[in-house]
């Protein structure tokens, strides 16, 4: 598994997908996308940020609730930080595994739209264009590249490539990684499902 901490890297514009609103054709890339809503434990989660957001907080169930219920991915990001002191003590060892995760359920449960948008970026870096963040993306600098760590855009990358072999029929389903107390509402989450699978799960929710 990849180490993505640490390898700085620079992108030119005219080579590369870059993202950084959740507007436009690449806009879905991002995990403040909406209509991308994942089914965990039988509860419908809006987007990749809350529950990445709720899963801060695994010895908390109402906190991660109460994130999970608010009406978009901005304002969960902004009530999780509330609560930052009661993030789980390992968060900076286990956030890059917990984000691949969340993709992965992004991609599962949102199968052709979301594949659609990973096959649109054929065999180019994938990289979040962000002026603040240069580890989960990359910032602008004056001669139009971009620098940073770009965790989630190589995150992404490697989640086309997994795409690609489901697509293949190489592996039939995406788990989660092992991580200790890796809970949501006191319940480790369930696999996660295969795409044959899962708008029959996500339908039968959404007529509760």
């Amino acid at each position: 598994m990849a180490n993505y901490e640490n390898q700085i890297r620079t992108y030119l514009k005219k080579d590369v997908v870059y993202f950084r609103t959740t507007t436009g054709e690449y806009g879905p890339l991002s995990n403040m996308a909406p209509d991308f809503p994942i089914l965990i434990i039988n509860v419908r989660v809006q987007t990749a940020e809350a529950l990445y957001q709720a899963c801060r907080f695994p010895n908390y169930p109402d906190i991660q609730r109460l994130i999970i219920d608010q009406p978009s991915p901005m304002t969960a990001k902004m009530k999780s930080k509330k609560y930052r002191d009661k993030t789980r003590e390992d968060w900076d060892a286990v956030r890059i595994n917990i984000m691949r995760w969340c993709l992965r359920a992004k991609l599962m449960q949102n199968w052709s739209r979301f594949g659609y948008v990973l096959e649109k970026t054929e065999q180019r870096a994938i990289v979040e264009e962000s002026m603040k963040d240069s580890f989960w993306g990359a910032k602008p600098n004056d001669d139009g590249s971009l620098t940073g760590m770009n965790v989630l855009g190589r995150l992404l990358m490697e989640l086309r490539e997994q795409y690609s072999e489901i697509k293949l029929g190489k592996i039939d389903h995406i788990t989660y990684p092992f991580i200790s107390n890796f809970l949501l509402f006191d319940k480790k989450p369930d696999e996660i499902l295969k795409p044959s699978d899962v708008h029959k799960q996500i339908q039968h929710s959404m007529n509760y």
